[in-house]
């Protein structure tokens, strides 16, 4: 069995790399991509502490947050998609 703190380490890792791209990258869908990387080291965590747990709640909530990440991507994509018509630019420095 792996122990809990590779799952803890990797989570950390993915959060890391997701806030770096979010902060450092200027082209919105990139700045998606990094949002969606924060969500999958929570679901991550979610799971690994919930596999210490009889019950699933850990499962249940981060089936919850797979689903709010779908929503998210499909509204943040038709946004930049609309942005884009409008701007011309995907730039998030260049949209006022």
């Amino acid at each position: 069995m792996i122990p809990i703190t590779y799952y803890i380490l990797l989570s950390g890792i993915l959060f890391g790399i997701g806030l770096l791209i979010v902060i450092i990258k200027n082209n919105a869908i990139l700045v998606l991509i990094g949002i969606e990387l924060m969500l999958n080291a929570a679901n991550i965590n979610l799971v690994a502490f919930s596999a210490n747990d009889t019950q699933i709640q850990g499962q249940i909530f981060a089936l919850f947050v797979i689903l709010l990440a779908a929503a998210e991507t499909a509204v943040g994509l038709a946004i930049i998609l609309n942005v884009y018509r409008y701007f011309k630019t995907n730039n998030i420095e260049n949209i006022s």
